[in-house]
């Protein structure tokens, strides 16, 4: 069993975090952070499926694919560095190299992460000066851990992190972690920007294994536009200093943080979703009884993800018509006269759809269903015993306005 506690990428043993006032676009706020860990940690990632893939992306794959350790993760918000040529490339290094400088560990060693307008390219000098007044602030505590998830913000409007602790073997094993995302989040095999730190001692191998399945049924299951980003980058660091005898094999062991590490992706993916840009509300489609896993999450996938589904969660219309449609032009196969529909809130449960054929129900309540802040489009399938959650978020008119100008 796990148990959440205060704090994020800091609540680790071992692990400190800084951020800083770099003015890399932002004039007014921190907009870089690092994560820095003494002891050398195993490391293991998922990155976006987009075929353009933003210059840090390709520098993290060749660090967590290559086998090296990670001492290290340097991030920056307001510039994608994305779309920008060997000249990506060389402030990713630069970047690297800096830590090298200051900290002593080796360039190789440290990941670099982006986020903001693709295009534009990065001012190195900046992002030097940044790492070394960074390295003089590292620090342990929870407040320097919250700080450097505000600072990786672009659209956001919350910070978002997490830590919880579990035993293995008699001994307290910490997880932590933090994530941006707001716009441009339709992953596929990849995540947004998230970083997680533990103090778990496992096998490189096992721990890329763990987070490959569980990056499946929680980041991978949300969207916010339908656009999959440049960028996206999930990156997990373990330094092995809780004490465990080291985790190599499947087991009672690697089960348990298996199940914690669920809970904190999970729990971070629904604060992506629900912070979508310009949302209202958190807009959750569960699928129960289907003939596949995949059918489930194809189906729940495209009930979030439909532009007119989610105007009708803005606007409170109960148009069970539109869920259906978008089910059905999924791609998964099922028969209509099986499906049962209903609409569920901390406000009530309402079926509005029973076996092909709609039912009479009560707008008022419905109305008053969709009106929290959560909301979720259960749906049985009657055909088979798999199940799969979605998440996304309402439609509103200030996604259009944050995105109509967001260069400027």
């Amino acid at each position: 069993m796990f148990k959440q506690v205060e704090g994020g990428v800091t609540a680790a043993t071992g692990f400190e975090a800084a951020c800083c006032e770099a003015n890399i676009k932002y004039k007014d706020r921190t907009d870089m952070a690092m994560v820095f860990s003494a002891e050398p940690c195993e490391c293991a990632g998922t990155f976006t499926s987009n075929v353009v893939k933003a210059a840090c992306v390709q520098w993290d794959r060749k660090i967590v694919n290559g086998g090296g350790k990670m001492h290290a993760v340097v991030v920056n918000s307001g510039i994608a560095n994305a779309c920008t040529g060997k000249e990506g490339f060389d402030a990713c290094e630069a970047t690297a190299k800096a830590v090298e400088k200051e900290l002593k560990v080796p360039a190789d060693s440290v990941a670099v992460a982006s986020t903001g307008v693709i295009g534009m390219q990065l001012p190195v000098e900046k992002l030097v000066k940044g790492v070394s007044m960074m390295s003089k602030t590292l620090d342990h505590g929870k407040e320097a851990g919250t700080a450097a998830s505000k600072a990786i913000m672009t659209t956001d409007t919350i910070n978002k992190e997490i830590a919880v602790t579990f035993e293995i073997e008699g001994k307290k094993v910490t997880l932590g972690g933090m994530c941006k995302g707001s716009g441009m989040i339709h992953p596929n095999m990849c995540t947004m920007l998230a970083f997680l730190t533990t103090d778990l001692a496992i096998d490189k191998a096992i721990l890329q294994e763990a987070v490959s399945e569980v990056v499946t049924d929680t980041f991978n299951m949300i969207t916010v536009d339908g656009d999959t980003s440049t960028n996206d980058t999930l990156l997990v660091m373990a330094n092995g200093l809780a004490g465990n005898d080291k985790i190599t094999e499947k087991g009672e062991a690697y089960n348990e943080f298996k199940e914690a590490l669920f809970f904190v992706c999970r729990f971070l993916a629904r604060k992506m979703a629900g912070d979508g840009e310009g949302a209202t509300k958190l807009f959750e489609a569960k699928v129960v009884n289907a003939k596949s896993k995949e059918d489930a999450r194809t189906l729940s996938r495209a009930i979030v993800g439909s532009n007119l589904s989610k105007a009708a969660i803005y606007g409170c219309d109960a148009n069970f018509g539109r869920f259906l449609c978008a089910m059905g032009y999924s791609g998964a196969s099922f028969d209509q006269n099986d499906v049962e529909l209903f609409f569920e809130s901390k406000a009530g449960r309402l079926q509005v759809f029973d076996k092909g054929t709609p039912l009479a129900f009560d707008e008022e309540l419905a109305v008053q269903i969709m009106k929290e802040e959560e909301v979720t489009i259960f749906v049985d399938m009657h055909e088979g015993e798999e199940e799969a959650t979605a998440w996304g978020c309402d439609l509103t008119y200030d996604y259009v306005k944050i995105n109509a100008d967001y260069r400027s």
